[in-house]
């Protein structure tokens, strides 16, 4: 039982990873979708 334990709690990180290499990463894929989705609450300084 305790080789299924350890076995769950293994990493499957890599030390380092490639970024290069990810052709399909998009950078700021969904930048306007958080901007028109985004709300600003802005607060009197009394209430800060």
């Amino acid at each position: 039982m305790n080789k299924e334990v350890e076995n769950e709690m293994e990493d499957e990180l890599r030390p380092e990873y490639n970024f290069a290499q990810m052709a399909s990463g998009v950078r700021g894929k969904y930048v306007e979708r958080y901007r028109t989705k985004t709300n600003l609450v802005l607060l009197a300084p009394d209430v800060a």
